[in-house]
């Protein structure tokens, strides 16, 4: 059975667990700390990419099926399901849920780094958003090289919120939308990867040290 894209699916649709789940996640804030709650999933018995009703039944999300839950459960409470692809010159890409609060944009995301998680709703446009991560991205070889705002409504009539099986097609959709470059300096990216480098040699961790962490949201107790 499937959803047309543009609608949102009647929470009869939905599971009783799930609506309970559905109805206490009310906000962006919420399904945050959620999520930020949920094991990540590493995939050691294999690639996933599972909807919002095998993370449910899993218990465990990595950065696209975080997206993909919080954009199933916040369209229940009025937030159109956008999401945001950030490209890496790695191409280990990340992907997370985005929204608007009184005009500013912020967002929801799960990941194995502890800078590339929420943002607060407080920044002007899309592309600050995006910018956000920049610095908390670069490591021995990551670096944003591109960002796109994506309306999941894009999908069509693929049922991304309830299939039972992985959801490749999501993934090669996301991967064929246009990303807006970023180009920052190369001096830039070697200055912030030697940095990264110094800190993972002589700590043995991910660092915490990046400015506007006051724009994060809450960080996983494992990177504490």
């Amino acid at each position: 059975m499937t959803v047309s894209g543009g609608q949102v699916p009647a929470i009869s649709r939905f599971t009783p667990k799930e609506r309970r789940l559905i109805a206490r996640l009310r906000t962006p804030e919420l399904v945050q700390r959620f999520l930020s709650r949920l094991p990540y999933n590493a995939e050691r018995k294999g690639e996933t990419l599972r909807s919002f009703r095998q993370v449910v039944r899993h218990r465990t999300a990595h950065c696209l099926e975080a997206a993909l839950f919080a954009a199933c459960v916040l369209e229940q409470h009025g937030y159109p399901p956008l999401v945001m692809g950030l490209e890496s010159a790695d191409y280990l890409d990340h992907i997370l849920f985005v929204y608007q609060k009184r005009g500013r944009w912020g967002s929801v995301a799960r990941s194995r780094d502890p800078g590339l998680h929420g943002r607060k709703p407080v920044f002007r446009s899309v592309r600050a958003l995006a910018l956000s991560y920049f610095d908390a991205y670069v490591d021995y070889t990551g670096a944003i090289t591109g960002y796109a705002l994506i309306d999941l409504h894009g999908l069509g009539n693929f049922d991304w919120r309830f299939a039972r099986r992985n959801m490749w097609s999501v993934e090669r959709f996301l991967t064929r939308q246009k990303h807006k470059p970023v180009k920052p300096s190369r001096a830039r990216v070697k200055r912030l990867r030697q940095e990264y480098s110094d800190y993972r040699e002589r700590y043995g961790k991910k660092p915490l040290y990046y400015r506007g962490r006051e724009t994060w949201t809450e960080i996983p107790k494992e990177f504490l």
